[in-house]
C-alpha cells in the first residue's frame, strides 16, 4: 500500500482530524540516511507528524519546518513538509544505538531534554515560529503540548513506527485530532473517551489498521465525515544548482583553498543525502559568479 493522508471532520465540524500511513516514506528516509532503528523511529515519527501538519496548510507555496533539538545522542531532527503531501528530513547522528526501554525503542532517551520548534512560512514578511519544551521527548506528546500551548488548539497526536528484525520499516503512521473552539462538552467528553481507548498506534498499524479505521475508532459515535485523501511521499527538491548556493555561501577564502587543492569536491544534501560533485573548473565558475 502506498502512503496517503486522510483529512476528515466529525461532530458537524466540531472536530477536525488527520491520519496517515507512512511506511514507504519512512523506509525511504531510513534507506537514504542509513539510520539505526531508534533514529529511524524518531525521524519516522516526526516525518509522519510533518506530512500531516503540512496538509493543514492552504497554499501550494506554504512550507512547514519541524525542528527538535535535545541533549540526547541523536542531536537534532529536522523535517520539512509542504501542503501537497511531500516531506523530507534528517537526524544529526543517524547511527545512534541505545538499549531498549520497556521492550521498545528508546526514542525519548535518544532525543533527550530540549526544545521543539515549529516554523510556518506562508509567504508573509516573517514566518510564524512557535516553540515549546519537550515534555516527554517521545514526539507525539510533545506535539500535543505544542498545539495546546502555542496554537491554543486542544489536540491529540498519536505516532508510531515499527521495525522489522532486519531493521527495515514494517509499518508507520499516525493521527492528529483537534477540537474546534465551539466544540460542545458532550463532544469533548466522547472524544477523550475514544482517544483513551487507543493505547498503542504501533499495535493498531501492525494489525493492519488503515488511516480511515484509525479515524473511525477515534471519532466513534461522532459522525465522521472524510473530506479527502491525498498521497504522501518522501521528496526532496534539491538539485546541483540549489546545492551550489550552499557551496557559494562558505566564502571566497574557503573556495580558493578547494581550488588550490586541485581536486573535485563532493557535497551532500542534508535532507536526502544525494551527493553532488563539483570539479575545480565548476568551483572557479562559482567563485566568479559569487563576486558579481
Amino acid at each position: 500500500m502506498t502512503d496517503y493522508i486522510v483529512r476528515a471532520t466529525a461532530a458537524d465540524g466540531q472536530i477536525r482530524a488527520f491520519a496517515a500511513t507512512t511506511r514507504d516514506l519512512v523506509e525511504e528516509a531510513r534507506s537514504r540516511h542509513a539510520t539505526s532503528p531508534v533514529a529511524t523511529a524518531a525521524l519516522g515519527r516526526l516525518l509522519t507528524a510533518g506530512v500531516m501538519m503540512g496538509s493543514m496548510m492552504k497554499n501550494d507555496t506554504d512550507v512547514l519546518t519541524l525542528q527538535i533539538n535535545g541533549d540526547g545522542p541523536i542531536g537534532g531532527i529536522t523535517v520539512t513538509a509542504d501542503s501537497k503531501g511531500d516531506v523530507k528530513g534528517y537526524v544529526q547522528n543517524p547511527d545512534v544505538i541505545l538499549p531498549p526501554k520497556n521492550g521498545k525503542l528508546d526514542v525519548g532517551g535518544a532525543v533527550g531534554i530540549g526544545l521543539l520548534t515549529v516554523i510556518k512560512d506562508m509567504g508573509l514578511k516573517e514566518p510564524y515560529s512557535g516553540q515549546t519544551i519537550l515534555v516527554t521527548s517521545e514526539i507525539a506528546e510533545d506535539l500535543t503540548y505544542y498545539f495546546a500551548n502555542s496554537e491554543q488548539v486542544p489536540s491529540s497526536v498519536g505516532l508510531g513506527v515499527l521495525m522489522e528484525k532486519d531493521n527495515t520499516v514494517k509499518c508507520a503512521g499516525g493521527f492528529i485530532v483537534q477540537l474546534m473552539p465551539f466544540a460542545r462538552e458532550s463532544v469533548i467528553s466522547r472524544l477523550e473517551e475514544n482517544v483513551g481507548k487507543i493505547t498503542s498506534v504501533t499495535k493498531l498499524l501492525e494489525a493492519g489498521y488503515t488511516p480511515e479505521q484509525l479515524l473511525a475508532d477515534l471519532t466513534e459515535g461522532l459522525d465522521l465525515e472524510i473530506t479527502d485523501t491525498m498521497p504522501a511521499r518522501f521528496y526532496c527538491n534539491c538539485s546541483k544548482k540549489r546545492v551550489e548556493r550552499a557551496v557559494a555561501s562558505i566564502g571566497e577564502k574557503e573556495i580558493r583553498e578547494m581550488i588550490a587543492d586541485g581536486k573535485d569536491i563532493e557535497v551532500k544534501c542534508h535532507f536526502c543525502n544525494t551527493a553532488y560533485t563539483y570539479t575545480v573548473e565548476e568551483l572557479q565558475e562559482i567563485l566568479k559568479r559569487s563576486r558579481r
